[in-house]
Formats: structure tokens, sequence, C-alpha cells
């Protein structure tokens, strides 16, 4: 483990000093995802929502999110992302909605927070977009599966397969 590097020598909490960091192509992966009722999922997956593409706009709402993190996270730098990405998978045998996003930049901080966002950000979408026939839906298991680049190298989560196998997904949409 890793020293807290947010806190300064007062214990007080700090923006990470990176001005000395060398820039290097970084990427991280996150996925989550959003557990609902089979006949929410199949109308979402039917594009049968009454507030329209409930996916598309949830690609869009992790783009803006993950280009946004510095304001939602406190200690986050502002950081010039060369690319985000949002996939989805419809899993019928969890009854859920497979979230992955990946963020490229080429900076001396990494992208995990941004990618995090990014997913969470768009789970809520699906969430807003279906809450009128389904409140009870459950956002979870939204975690880091890879980053890559910087000082301290990769990193690949254990247990993490393919994108889109996590069940009867049927493949990306």
């Amino acid at each position: 483990m890793g020293e807290l590097t947010h806190l300064g020598p007062h214990g007080r909490a700090r923006m990470v000093d990176v001005s000395n960091k060398a820039a290097t192509i970084r990427q991280a992966v996150a996925r989550g995802a959003v557990i609902m009722d089979p006949a929410t999922l199949e109308l979402l997956a039917a594009g049968k929502m009454a507030k329209g593409d409930v996916l598309a706009v949830a690609q869009v709402a992790g783009i803006m999110a993950a280009k946004k993190t510095p304001e939602l996270i406190p200690m986050c730098h502002p950081l010039l992302l060369a690319g985000v990405d949002l996939d989805f998978a419809i899993d019928r045998a969890a009854s859920c909605v497979h979230i992955q996003a990946t963020v490229r930049t080429c900076g001396p901080t990494g992208v995990e927070m941004e990618a995090l966002t990014a997913v969470s950000a768009a789970a809520l979408t699906i969430y807003d977009m279906c809450k009128a026939v389904d409140k009870g839906m459950t956002i979870t298991h939204i975690r880091l599966v890879e980053k890559t680049g910087g000082k301290s190298g990769v990193y690949r989560r254990e247990g993490e397969g393919p994108f889109g196998n996590e069940g009867d997904s049927g493949g990306e949409i």
C-alpha cells in the first residue's frame, strides 16, 4: 500500500503537485452495472422508453461527466482528455445493463477517476430515464478494471473477463 498523497505534512487535504511528473500515455477502464426488472430491460433494449434512446443519452452523459470530473471530485487535476469511450451490454440473465468506460490522456497523472465518473454518470442517466417504470433499479459494481501508463505501470483487476461476457448479454449494443 502506498501513502495517502492527498494529505499534506499537517494532515490537511491538498492537491498533489504533478509538475515534476513525466507526461505519458495513460488509460483507465472502469465498469459498472444497472440491475432492473426484466420488463424494464426489455423496454430499454427495444428502444421503447418514453424519454428516448436511453443508451445514447447515457453515452453522452458519461463523456460529459469524464470531462467534468475535476469539478465533481475536489482533488482531481483538470486534464486534457484524448478520448472517452462508453460501451453497453444487455445481460438478460442478470437483468442488467453493463457499462464500460475507457478514458485516455497523455499527461502527468492518470484518468482512473474520469473513467469511474463516466460509468457513474452513465448509470445514473440510465436510472433517470427508466425510473418512471422501475424505481427499484440498483446501480452496482462500479470499479476500476484496468489502468496503464505512469510510474506505477499496469494494473488489471483479477477475475475481469472481456466486456460483454458477464452473462447472457448477446454482445455489445
